[in-house]
């Protein structure tokens, strides 16, 4: 498939995020066995962090020492670190993602994360400057960004910077109506400014592996040996405009499932479709907090909670039964963004008097602080 960048890279491409470890170490082996199938099959795109520990050193290790550089495509991305006080140091990431990687340069450059507070951080430094500068230097191929807000925030970056190539976003049909993630939303913001997406957390983190019985049930019934991770990939996948969609894959037989399906892709069929329709519509029937994240309540939080941030933990708890992903939640919605706990509630009722979904936020919370066992 060619993609809107000129590069053939497949529909898949190879998260290194998760990799696999014996104890404190990287499995390096499997890893670059791992790599190989992935090669093999026909796909190229491999996709790192500066911010993911030991995955850059890993991919020079198993892919950039052992491969040519013209056989597989690179994206790393540079992340907005608020303690940094100067220019210099909020650049230097880009040089020590160069050195990790011994890649020469990178096929694409992502800045990381962009989206509430952190968009700032990018203007503040002049880091888009920066990046178009070392494109020019012939040390990134294409410029995007990776994130994670609104849609309306999407179209004001895109706006501001058309010079962004490409943009990674959250897709999965899970969160395709989340009024917090707004899968569907911000995915139509980049088809109308003819931006090529490439999709993250296709299964959500590794929650779509192992969805909620009444989902998994529906998907098993079409497909018996189709793995349920597969239907989040192919979900993805079958959307229009795309680059390539990432699979953060920790095993050898992840690389083997996705490979399998996705090397002959050629889109979903109207059954395929209509099956996912109805998987969204038991996931949907699952009984959650409605919130929709509007955020009303937090503008009239004497105590500044973060209910919402609250309640999208209680919900992931519920839906998935994670109380690992719920407290990722919590910790990124909550504490980083400098918000209270919920067992900081004063019982006012402020929040419920501005609430549109007319839900009894006191009350919740405290089932959210009993489920959550936050103290």
């Amino acid at each position: 498939m060619e993609d809107y960048l000129g590069k053939n890279t497949g529909k898949l491409g190879f998260g290194l995020m998760r990799l696999p470890k014996n104890g404190e170490e990287f499995d390096l082996p499997q890893i670059c066995e791992m790599v190989d199938k992935f090669l093999e099959a026909g796909f190229t795109y491999f996709d790192t962090a500066w911010a993911y520990k030991g995955s850059e050193e890993t991919t020079r290790k198993a892919l950039v020492e052992r491969h040519p550089r013209d056989s597989y495509t690179l994206a790393t991305k540079l992340p907005a670190r608020q303690t940094c006080q100067t220019r210099e140091e909020a650049l230097a990431p880009f040089y020590e993602s160069l050195e990790r990687t011994g890649a020469g340069y990178f096929d694409y450059f992502l800045l990381h994360n962009l989206g509430e507070q952190r968009t700032a951080f990018f203007e503040k430094f002049d880091v888009w400057n920066f990046a178009l500068q070392k494109k020019e230097e012939g040390l990134i191929r294409h410029l995007g960004f990776s994130f994670h807000d609104t849609a309306d925030k999407l179209e004001a970056i895109l706006q501001a910077h058309p010079e962004a190539e490409f943009v990674q976003l959250q897709i999965n049909y899970a969160d395709w109506e989340s009024p917090r993630i707004q899968s569907r939303k911000c995915y139509e913001v980049c088809r109308k400014y003819n931006k090529p997406v490439v999709i993250m957390e296709p299964v959500k983190g590794g929650l779509l592996a192992n969805p909620p019985a009444a989902v998994a049930d529906i998907l098993k019934a079409a497909e018996p040996d189709s793995s349920l991770a597969s239907w989040g990939v192919r979900f993805a996948a079958d959307l229009p405009g795309l680059i390539t969609v990432l699979s953060g894959m920790s095993t050898l037989q992840q690389v083997e499932d996705n490979v399998s399906f996705m090397k002959e892709f050629r889109g979903l069929t109207e059954a395929q479709k209509e099956t996912l329709a109805k998987a969204r519509e038991a996931m949907a029937a699952i009984p959650i907090i409605p919130c929709t994240t509007c955020n009303y309540c937090a503008d009239v939080c004497p105590m500044n909670i973060g209910i919402s941030g609250t309640f999208n933990a209680y919900n992931t708890l519920t839906v998935y039964g994670s109380m690992k992903n719920a407290q990722g939640d919590l910790d990124f919605q909550v504490k980083g963004k400098g918000k209270a706990m919920a067992t900081e509630c004063i019982q006012c009722g402020a929040c419920m008097e501005v609430c549109p979904q007319h839900i009894e936020i006191p009350a919740r919370l405290q089932e959210a602080c009993k489920a959550l066992a936050i103290e």
